[in-house]
């Protein structure tokens, strides 16, 4: 583990209401980060920037559907994390999503979901408690591709998925059934990826996915860069 003083830590602000964080706090530890769960809106200047995290679904409202397939959805995340989103984006500040904050990334920008999955469920959705894993295409040149190279396997927990692409959004990794599973921004620093980096790492490290500290590790870099 990197072991870095209080004041040379860059610091994470996760936004979350009532979820576990502690996979993405350990991995954002191990490589000496300071995570900062916040329940409310923040001033962004005081963080080096944004992890939106995995979580239950966004109202499909919010990009102009009714519910058809959407579960566990909560008004007062979907707010809080929306209105974060914006005061980031907005400073300039790095932003990485994960799972669900890939999606709210998506959405923010003018995109929409898929909100079921359907018989892409079988490749795409946790059992139980237990993540799948599947084999992911990665477009060359990209900030993936430099991580990973362009194909490798990852884990996979979601039903839903990226449908229309958002503004200023590229789409850098598809699976092998073409389900998005990460996307960048052409020109600010934000990031995205539909799997879960963070059970992939450490303490979660698997040996049937890649690393996925790479991806936490990228991020953090990009957010020293901006903080210089």
């Amino acid at each position: 583990m990197e072991t870095k003083s209080e004041e040379n830590q860059l610091k994470i602000a996760i936004p979350v209401l009532d979820m576990p964080t502690a996979n993405y706090e350990n991995a954002l530890r191990e490589l000496g980060a300071r995570p900062v769960v916040i329940k409310e809106v923040c001033d962004p200047q005081e963080y080096d920037g944004l992890l939106l995290p995995g979580g239950d679904d966004v109202d499909p409202a919010r990009f102009g559907q009714e519910i058809n397939g959407s579960l566990g959805i909560s008004p007062e995340l979907d707010a809080l994390q929306f209105e974060v989103l914006d005061r980031f984006v907005k400073a300039g500040k790095p932003v990485l999503g994960i799972c669900r904050g890939h999606q709210v990334i998506n959405i923010y920008f003018g995109g929409d979901l898929i909100q079921d999955l359907g018989e892409k469920n079988e490749c795409h959705r946790r059992t139980g408690d237990q993540d799948k894993v599947h084999r992911s295409i990665t477009k060359p040149g990209t900030w993936l591709e430099e991580l990973y190279g362009t194909e490798y396997p990852t884990n996979s927990a979601h039903h839903q998925a990226v449908g229309t692409v958002g503004t200023g959004l590229e789409t850098v990794s598809l699976s092998e059934d073409s389900v998005v599973e990460a996307l960048v921004h052409t020109s600010l620093p934000v990031y995205s990826v539909q799997w879960h980096p963070e059970r992939m790492c450490f303490a979660n490290r698997r040996d049937d996915t890649v690393d996925g500290s790479r991806v936490i590790r990228f991020f953090l870099d990009v957010c020293a860069k901006k903080a210089e």
